[in-house]
């Protein structure tokens, strides 16, 4: 027997103008199954969030790029 799914979230590439996002919503709920498409406002958190994690993401870069040890190597 296979799980049964609730739900769907979908995470924008950028933040989107509400103007712009009309008709990506009113394509979602086109789709079959869609009962309500729900919209999320960019708040002071996930603004916050997101400049941390873009902050961390430069950092490892910046170390790949400037090693301290003289050579770039990469650990997986």
């Amino acid at each position: 027997m296979t799980d049964r799914i609730h739900s769907l979230t979908v995470v924008l590439e950028k933040d989107m103008r509400e103007d712009e996002c009309e008709k990506l919503i009113c394509a979602i709920m086109m789709l079959r199954n869609v009962l309500d498409v729900h919209t999320f406002v960019v708040d002071a958190n996930s603004y916050m969030a997101e400049t941390r994690a873009k902050s961390e993401i430069v950092q490892k870069l910046f170390k790949i790029i400037y090693p301290t040890s003289g050579t770039a190597e990469l650990k997986e």
